[in-house]
């Protein structure tokens, strides 16, 4: 005849499988947090990858020498080159690609020339301030996320658990914990079940802190630009002979 179970046995399994769903329902809402986390890095970084890198590649193209660019970047506080490569420079398919669907405004190619430089910069500051606020709501987010891991683990520590249940007299095994487990292995386990910390944010994406007004660094601007213009190639100026390039009919350019 099988032994039923009495009301001590009972009692204790009940509690096993308590303290497995809370140890593991609170896991499981921290990774379902992380993986928002990992998910929003990405939705973010499109502003980064989409908006800002052809702002920038925009202006750098403009100022085409490199010790204009160079100029540029740290009058605005730009630390490094975002998206720069020589190649981009020397490439006239990815120059024209850059510059297609593009509007200018003015009554000379200097003036357009020097009003879309002033347009490419507005373009960028504005979308930088964007991708500023959304890293700091990312980093206030990873910021809950490492509480809510320190939480998890000073109201659940495995050796405390572990302890607690081989005092309700079961010898051989965790029950739901872990479906069984040698005495002793508490250390071993939690090197386990560790849950791992995201990364902060500016360990994946650059920082850009917001930049001056254009009404700000307006005259250093007109100083550079004046000399980017004597000094631009005739295939970068002959786009401001008229008042647009053209607007190939692909959907991407709706995201720039």
């Amino acid at each position: 005849m099988v032994q039923q179970p009495g009301l001590e046995d009972i009692m204790a399994s009940e509690v096993k499988r308590q303290i497995a769903s809370r140890y593991f329902g609170f896991r499981k809402l921290i990774e379902e947090d992380s993986q928002d986390y990992t998910q929003k890095i990405r939705e973010h970084s499109l502003i980064l990858e989409k908006r800002i890198s052809f702002d920038l590649m925009r202006i750098y193209l403009l100022l085409r020498q490199e010790k204009l660019i160079q100029q540029f970047l740290d009058l605005v506080g730009i630390d490094e080159r975002l998206f720069f490569d020589p190649y981009l420079l020397e490439s006239p398919t990815l120059q024209q690609r850059i510059f297609e669907c593009q509007r200018f405004k003015g009554w000379s190619r200097k003036g357009r020339f020097i009003r879309y430089f002033f347009t490419c910069y507005d373009n960028l500051a504005f979308h930088v301030k964007i991708y500023d606020c959304k890293l700091q709501e990312l980093a206030a987010f990873h910021d809950g996320i490492v509480a809510e891991i320190e939480t998890f683990y000073q109201q659940n520590d495995i050796s405390a658990i572990l302890s607690f249940l081989r005092s309700l007299g079961d010898k051989q095994a965790t029950g739901a914990m872990q479906g069984g487990m040698e005495i002793g292995l508490a250390e071993g386990l939690d090197q386990k079940l560790k849950i791992k910390v995201p990364a902060p944010i500016e360990q994946i994406l650059p920082v850009i802190k917001p930049l001056p007004s254009l009404g700000e660094i307006k005259g250093p601007f007109k100083k550079m630009l004046k000399e980017a213009y004597r000094l631009q190639i005739p295939e970068i100026l002959v786009m401001f002979d008229t008042n647009s390039t053209p607007c190939p009919l692909r959907k991407d350019y709706l995201d720039m």
